[in-house]
C-alpha cells in the first residue's frame, strides 16, 4: 500500500487526476472503474482541464461505475448516472456508450447485477478502480455485513448512509433505501485501486480500514490484501 498524506482538498484532487492521467496516457483503452459521491468531484474537475489543455483523450477508454440507486433512472438529477454525465462525461471526449453504470430501474434486479459482472469479464477487468470511502468503512455500497460480498448486489443502505446522502436531496426521505453496487470481486479484481478520502472526519475510518484488522464489518479493510493500492488522505 502507498499511504499519501496531503493538506487539502485540492491537493488531494490533483494527486488523485494525475495517478487516473496517467493510467490513460500509458494505456489509451483503459478500463476505469469511477466513484460517485463528493471525494471525487475535484479529481473529475481536473482530469476536464487535462483534456481541455490537450493533455489527455478519453476517446478509446471504457468507464465502469460502482452503484446506482434503485429506483432513480438516469435522467433523475440524484442518480449516479447523471452525476457521471454532468461531472466528467458531458466534458471529455468519452464515447458515453462505453460508460457502464448499474441500472437502477432493472425490472430484474438479479440479472441485471449478473450482466454488470459479466460485462466486467468482457471488458477484461478494470485497470484501475476510484473509490471514496463511507464514515462506516463503506466503498461502493459494500455496507457493514458478517462477510464479504463477491459479486455485484442489490444491497438495503444502512441508515448512516442515508443520513450522510441526505444532503444530496430535498429531505431524507427522499433518499433511496437500496441500491446495486459492484461487489468485492469487481473491486478486487481491478489491477489497481486508488481510494481517496478527505476531512478529519474520515481520519478514524482510514486507520481502522486499512491499519487495523481485516474486517467484513470494516468493509474498506479487504484492500489491504490488494497488490496495488494507493491510498490519499487529506487532512481539510
Amino acid at each position: 500500500m502507498r499511504y499519501i498524506e496531503v493538506e487539502n482538498y485540492e491537493q488531494l484532487s490533483v494527486a488523485a487526476a494525475n495517478i487516473i492521467a496517467a493510467q490513460v496516457i500509458l494505456k489509451p483503452n483503459s478500463v476505469l472503474g469511477l466513484a460517485t459521491g463528493s471525494s471525487p468531484v475535484g479529481a473529475y474537475k481536473e482530469l476536464i482541464k487535462k483534456y481541455e489543455n490537450g493533455e489527455l483523450d478519453f476517446s478509446a477508454v471504457t468507464s465502469v461505475n460502482l452503484d446506482e440507486y434503485i429506483g432513480l433512472d438516469g435522467d433523475n438529477d440524484q442518480s449516479y448516472r447523471y452525476f457521471m454525465n454532468t461531472n466528467l462525461f458531458n466534458h471529455v471526449n468519452i464515447d458515453k456508450s462505453k460508460t457502464f453504470v448499474p441500472s437502477g430501474i432493472a425490472t430484474d434486479i438479479e440479472k441485471e447485477c449478473k450482466d454488470y459482472d459479466d460485462n466486467i469479464a468482457r471488458l477484461g477487468g478494470i485497470d484501475l478502480q476510484l473509490l471514496g470511502i463511507g464514515l462506516d468503512g463503506h466503498i461502493g455500497f459494500n455496507e457493514p455485513d458478517e462477510f464479504f460480498t463477491k459479486a455485484t448486489h442489490k444491497v438495503t443502505l444502512d441508515e448512516s448512509t442515508i443520513e450522510a446522502n441526505a444532503r444530496f436531496f430535498e429531505s431524507i426521505d427522499d433518499v433511496p433505501r437500496a441500491a446495486v453496487t459492484m461487489g468485492m470481486g469487481g473491486i478486487m479484481g481491478a489491477k489497481k485501486v486508488l481510494l481517496i478520502a478527505n476531512g478529519e472526519s474520515k481520519k478514524e475510518i482510514i486507520e481502522k480500514a486499512f491499519f487495523g484488522p481485516i474486517d467484513p464489518k470494516v468493509p474498506a479493510s479487504i484492500l489491504q490484501l490488494h497488490s496495488d493500492l494507493t491510498v490519499i488522505y487529506s487532512k481539510k
